[in-house]
């Protein structure tokens, strides 16, 4: 957990899993004077796996600057490894934009928690293909820009958005933005946007979940956040939640159930992915929660 966001930083590793690594990794951050106060680790198999590190240190009697670290770090450990890694700063807020249409809720979650604190970004700008939720944005001081998209606009669409985000923006959130990003949109910012889909996926994918969910007679109903693909709705999982409904459970009831899990489910997924908690592998996530 960060507790000093000052003063932390956080490195990610994967590589294949072998003898010695963390050995390498806390030896030389020592040597360096840091303070290690959180490690976690995973190894897809024993004998030839993946293995995932994400390790949180204390900076203030770091020896040398970032930039040296990193270097030594490459040239000492991470080729000796074949490492895939990198270090952050809990001090360097990321800057969050956020995709919305008409639905509010999970928007509010989210710019409530950043609000009081709970969410260590900059929000530099909300983007809707509809104007209803200005007010309520811009009360907040966030900036809030209106694309309206359709599908004889969509390219011209996109590209003003992306002309919007250039240079402001590190990862996107989709609150509940009810468009399919094209492919060619969602190039620029690889595993860099969270969606949140209302259902449980693999389930009921694309439009109107809650009620392919009714017509199906389920007992459960549920919220996905996952990172986005060119592929609608196949991308990571990084968290999921679910509720029980029964047969007296209308369309709407189930809309209202599941608004809350939306909410929960998203900030749990942002939260994780500022804070470094997330190691994409392949179609699959490894978070350190």
């Amino acid at each position: 957990m960060t507790t000093e966001p000052e003063t932390t930083a956080r490195l990610l590793i994967t590589c294949p899993d072998q003898p010695g690594i963390v050995a390498a990794v806390t030896t030389f951050l020592c040597e360096h004077g840091v303070n290690i106060t959180e490690l976690d680790q995973h190894s897809t198999d024993p004998e030839g796996g993946r293995f995932f590190l994400r390790l949180e240190f204390q900076t203030p009697h770091l020896d040398v600057p970032r930039a040296v670290l990193e270097t030594a770090f490459r040239e000492q450990v991470a080729s000796r490894f074949t490492m895939d890694w990198r270090i952050s700063y809990a001090a360097d807020k990321p800057r969050m934009a956020i995709l919305v249409s008409k639905h509010d809720h999970a928007l509010f979650e989210l710019l409530w928690r950043w609000q009081r604190g709970e969410l260590r970004v900059d929000i530099p700008v909300v983007i809707s293909n509809h104007d209803d939720l200005r007010g309520e944005v811009e009360r907040f001081g966030v900036p809030f820009e209106h694309v309206p998209i359709d599908a004889a606009t969509h390219a011209e669409a996109e590209a003003r958005m992306l002309a919007v985000l250039d240079g402001r923006t590190d990862f996107i959130v989709l609150a509940r933005y009810m468009r399919i990003l094209t492919a060619g949109f969602v190039a620029h910012y690889p595993q860099r946007i969270i969606n949140i889909h209302h259902s449980f996926l693999p389930a009921f994918v694309g439009a109107d979940p809650y009620q392919q969910a009714y017509t199906r007679g389920v007992k459960l109903i549920g919220a996905t956040a996952h990172y986005v693909t060119s592929d609608l709705d196949q991308g990571p999982i990084i968290d999921q939640d679910t509720g029980r409904v029964s047969h007296r459970h209308e369309v709407p009831d189930l809309r209202r159930l599941g608004r809350d899990l939306e909410r929960q489910v998203l900030a749990r997924a942002v939260r994780w992915h500022v804070e470094d908690r997330v190691i994409v592998d392949g179609n699959k996530t490894i978070v350190f929660a």
